[in-house]
């Protein structure tokens, strides 16, 4: 694996504007939208890969119950949105937990799990509320939610092997912590592009 091409990776999402913020899928058709959008928002697709790093960083039944606390809460964000409860500051949140997560995948600190969950948790809201405010302009509201859960389950599994495997070779860990070092700065441009 080339590390350099990561690295360039990592450095190249913000110059792809339509993309950053971006909440990518309308008139795709459900299935579709709700698999696109995570992955077409790099706001959305950095917090999920984070999530997941995190969890492998920490370890034990972090490896399946930090993702399963951000699936469950991007729901209820979700739901949220769907009904339009107001919910104020949606892009300035995920922004900060695009921040906040690259911060903590750089500390390369053992977290708590119970400070992690409830951050965690918070996040999702916010990532569930930008995805439910999109269901009632999709044609097949269920299979919009169905595609986003889905593929916010792929990217965490993602981000759960890459954290893994970096974590377990200790040449790769600086590798690890640069990453995480440069999805904070991109949270920072999210930020600033607000």
């Amino acid at each position: 694996m080339n590390f350099k091409k990561i690295l360039i990776f990592f450095l190249n999402i913000p110059l792809f504007s339509k993309f950053v913020l971006g909440h990518q899928g309308h008139g795709m058709g459900g299935l579709i939208a709700g698999l696109t959008h995570p992955i077409f928002g790099s706001d959305h697709l950095l917090a999920m890969l984070s999530v997941g790093i995190i969890s492998a960083q920490i370890g034990g039944y972090a490896l399946w119950s930090v993702p399963l606390i951000f699936v469950l809460f991007m729901i209820v964000g979700g739901v949220m949105g769907l009904n339009f409860i107001p919910f104020i500051g949606v892009e300035l949140g995920i922004a900060i937990s695009v921040i906040i997560l690259g911060i903590a995948i750089f500390s390369e600190k053992k977290l708590s799990i119970i400070i992690t969950s409830l951050f965690i948790a918070f996040f999702g809201i916010f990532h569930g509320y930008a995805h439910g405010m999109e269901v009632p302009q999709i044609a097949s509201p269920y299979l919009y939610v169905v595609g986003f859960i889905l593929t916010t389950i792929i990217i965490h599994l993602s981000g759960l092997y890459f954290g893994y495997w970096f974590t377990k070779k200790n040449a790769l860990n600086k590798t690890l912590r640069v990453c995480g070092l440069f999805i904070a700065l991109i949270g920072i441009l999210f930020l600033i592009k607000l």
